[in-house]
């Protein structure tokens, strides 16, 4: 039997995980969950002055723009046949799709409350996973998600979601669809090309989905604010380019379940950041919630003892 080489631990046949190997993963899962998070306070912060679509097109934009420039770097192989197909579905649901209903929803929501809505996701993905993907339901994950979704709730329900409105309930609930559906795809196209290749030409085909807001972009780009058009920067670079990195990193290297129920932590994180950069305040509850969404990833990541 020959050695694994390093391309082929890329390409969805990882090594067998090390102390090492799993530092590296938390360390991006951490990362990840942060960026994601302060998406969802730029999103808001940026308000009306960049509308939904012109917002999710120059976010991708800017974000396809680091990719390709990291990928002419790397040289990763490109996807082909089944892994292309996969990767252009999970760029048209989320990179494009969720990305402008997610828009949409902080029209009509605060940000805690569009997080709590977008994080029903990594429930239909841990379901869907055991039963489409065949990864079961470990009893530490199903009851991680438990815990965890019953903060969802508490934050929800007793947080800060004062501004909500039936709209963004129903936008913010199409959102984690989307969400999820792309999670699935994703994981599926990881067993057929890298990382890297994935990320960067699912962004790619994103963007050009969203290109029919380019001339509205433009418009609103020009006439809009500083602060606004730097948000976007952010948005395309940050918790665009990096994050889907990383992320595509963790999830080739996990279950799409548990990977999913980490993000469950995001809420919390950005109550604390609405709260520090919004002014929306937590109530009691909403960070009592906050904190049974930690104790519910962190039960959801601990691993089954052995005989």
């Amino acid at each position: 039997m020959r050695p694994q080489s390093t391309t082929e631990s890329l390409i969805g046949r990882p090594a067998p995980p090390s102390v090492a190997t799993d530092w590296k993963v938390l360390a991006a899962t951490v990362v990840v969950l942060v960026l994601w998070a302060s998406a969802f306070i730029a999103i808001r912060a940026v308000g009306d002055t960049i509308s939904a679509g012109p917002l999710a097109f120059g976010r991708q934009f800017v974000g396809t723009v680091v990719l390709v420039a990291l990928a002419v770097w790397r040289r990763p192989p490109l996807p082909r046949g089944r892994g292309l197909v996969l990767v252009a579905i999970y760029g048209v649901l989320w990179f494009a799709g969720y990305t402008v209903v997610l828009n949409l929803a902080e029209r009509h929501l605060d940000a805690g409350t569009a997080a709590m809505l977008v994080n029903i996701a990594p429930l239909l993905v841990a379901l869907a996973a055991g039963v489409f993907l065949k990864e079961g339901f470990p009893r530490s994950l199903m009851v991680g998600m438990v815990i965890a979704f019953a903060g969802v709730v508490l934050i929800a329900t007793g947080g800060i979601g004062a501004h909500s409105d039936p709209l963004g309930i129903a936008l913010g609930i199409l959102a984690a669809v989307l969400y999820a559906s792309g999670v699935l795809v994703q994981k599926v196209a990881l067993r057929h090309t890298d990382a890297l290749s994935a990320t960067w030409v699912g962004c790619a085909i994103g963007a050009a989905v969203l290109l029919p807001f380019l001339p509205q972009t433009v418009v609103e780009v020009a006439a809009a604010p500083a602060p606004a058009v730097l948000a976007m920067v952010y948005l395309g670079v940050f918790p665009s380019a990096v994050a889907f990195m990383l992320w595509a990193y963790v999830l080739q290297r996990g279950s799409a379940g548990a990977t999913a129920s980490a993000t469950l932590a995001v809420p919390a994180i950005v109550v604390v950041l609405s709260w520090l950069l919004l002014g929306e305040l937590p109530t009691l509850l909403g960070l009592a919630g906050g904190a049974l969404c930690l104790a519910g990833v962190a039960w959801s990541r601990r691993k089954p003892r052995l005989a």
